[in-house]
């Protein structure tokens, strides 16, 4: 007998479909460390992924899967029975919200790790004035506010070796939405990814603070302002200075760096239950290790840990940090209540739905498996660099692209990307490294996956194994290697937008 169901606790309600089961198929259950937990006979058809009943659930059975509430069920489930929207519906964002967890603070513990150690990595980079390390050389064009985009690009055309950032905002924003721009455009320059960068702006005072910024870094930028020159002046006068950055920066060697000296963020996108069984703890693994050796470690998505938000805070360094976290999340549960909407669909996303997760509270407890057990040191405003090494949580949005630039703007330089059904996303200056363990992704779409964790699935792997596995990804692509999403030149650059413009 195979096993064809995986459960994440022996105390769960419900476990999770590593292959299409149909009715009358009786499988065997283990643990993803492989135990043996007992054979299950499948009463309903069960798709790859999604949730089957361990044992027969009542109408208003508060469902556990992580051993924590994920649900609630809405009418009786057999055991062996499909779980989904169907029969199973989120405690939060309706009129039956469960309790918010309090605040708690625990206290950081002594990890034991196994595995390959990340001061064992051979890492190259490109050292910077400002003492940091990058990984790549770019020297950027960069637009200040929407109607320069044409004159970033027509420099990016004449200049071989520059790359121009364009985007849709900039111009008649105010208050933390403008300076929310400024950070993220500011901090993309200063990433140590960039050698040298130009600034192109209508007019010369927001030019200049943008220039003045990425100035502080030591690194060679220069500013042009189209107002009473006019597009081909510009592009002439601000082509002549790329010329002369791209020469100097291609001669620009790497040399080896510590881990220590490291910053790297992550964030999941389209995931489904692969997500967290395998790719998310896997990632979590690896952040250990890394929090470890000193390496400075960004992560966030603040509506999508509602459900786990008190794991969170019992993390945190201080009490302070979780005050400070509680704050920042009380604020986004607001604003959704503000709006009277319900968010399925959008949380969980349609490509999660499709891939098993039923509720927020599911795909919180996935999300936060990157953190593993992590001490929080901080929380960050959106591109807000952190100040310090170790795992900083950062205010931010869900949405790929905007969280991805956000985590470049506060100067991460290399980024884990776990997902389950398939999210392409990719960033102009931040390698993105993809890893799947759905067995469908990765046959289906191979050319976008970077690791592949199936054989997690398979209980071919365990978790320090695949964290090995993610390790030498991570040691190749600082010296080098392309990603997946910078070979298929995804070169996504979303600001993240606030409120609407004046």
């Amino acid at each position: 007998m195979t096993h064809g169901i995986l459960m994440h606790s022996i105390h769960d309600d419900a476990g999770v479909a590593v292959m299409d089961l149909a009715p009358g198929d009786e499988v065997g259950v283990v643990t993803l460390e492989g135990d043996f937990v007992t054979t299950l006979k499948v009463t309903e058809a069960v798709p790859l992924g999604h949730k089957i009943a361990m044992r027969a659930l009542p109408a208003g059975h508060v469902l556990l899967k992580y051993a924590r509430p994920i649900g609630k069920t809405t009418q009786p489930i057999a055991q062996g029975a499909h779980i989904h929207i169907h029969n199973l519906k989120t405690m939060r964002w309706d009129l039956e919200r469960a309790e918010k967890p309090a605040t708690s603070v625990k206290p950081p513990e002594r990890l034991s790790l196994g595995g390959r150690q990340p001061e064992t990595l051979q890492l190259l980079g490109y050292r910077r004035a400002n003492g940091r390390v990058g990984i790549r050389n770019h020297v950027l064009i960069l637009p200040v506010d929407d109607i320069s985009n044409a004159a970033a690009e027509g420099v990016s055309a004449l200049i071989q070796g520059t790359l121009a950032l364009p985007h849709p905002y900039g111009r008649l924003q105010f208050g933390e939405d403008l300076e929310l721009t400024f950070r993220t455009l500011a901090g993309t320059g200063r990433n140590p990814n960039v050698a040298a960068v130009i600034v192109i702006g209508i007019e010369p005072k927001w030019t200049q603070r943008i220039v003045d910024r990425i100035a502080e870094t030591g690194k060679p930028v220069a500013g042009f302002s189209i107002e009473r020159y006019g597009d081909l002046k510009t592009i002439e006068m601000a082509a002549r200075q790329a010329l002369a950055y791209v020469q100097w920066a291609s001669e620009l060697q790497r040399e080896p760096f510590a881990i220590h000296e490291l910053w790297m963020s992550t964030k999941c996108g389209e995931s489904d239950t692969t997500s967290g069984l395998a790719a998310n703890p896997t990632v979590g693994r690896v952040f250990e290790r890394l929090a470890k050796a000193g390496a400075t470690l960004i992560f966030g998505e603040t509506t999508e840990v509602t459900g786990g938000e008190d794991l969170i805070m019992s993390q945190c360094a201080t009490p302070e940090v979780a005050a400070e976290f509680k704050r920042v999340f009380d604020d986004y549960q607001a604003l959704i209540a503000s709006q009277g909407v319900d968010l399925l669909g959008s949380q969980p996303t349609e490509g999660n739905l499709r891939g098993g997760l039923t509720t927020i509270e599911e795909k919180a407890l996935g999300n936060i498996q990157k953190m593993g057990r992590c001490t929080v040191q901080s929380v960050l405003g959106p591109a807000m660099e952190p100040s310090g090494p170790g795992l900083h949580f950062m205010d931010s949005s869900s949405a790929a692209a905007e969280m991805v630039t956000l985590c470049a703007a506060a100067g991460s330089v290399v980024h884990f990307f776990p997902t389950g059904q398939g999210n392409i996303i990719g960033n102009p200056i931040l390698p993105v490294i993809k890893l799947c363990a759905n067995p469908l992704t990765v046959a289906t779409m191979a050319e976008h996956i970077d690791v592949d964790l199936t054989g997690l699935l398979r209980v071919e792997l365990n978790l320090d194994e695949a964290a090995d596995h993610l390790l030498g990804m991570l040691e190749r692509t600082i010296c080098g290697r392309l990603t997946a999403a910078e070979g298929l030149r995804h070169n996504e650059f979303v600001l993240t937008k606030l409120y609407r413009s004046a």
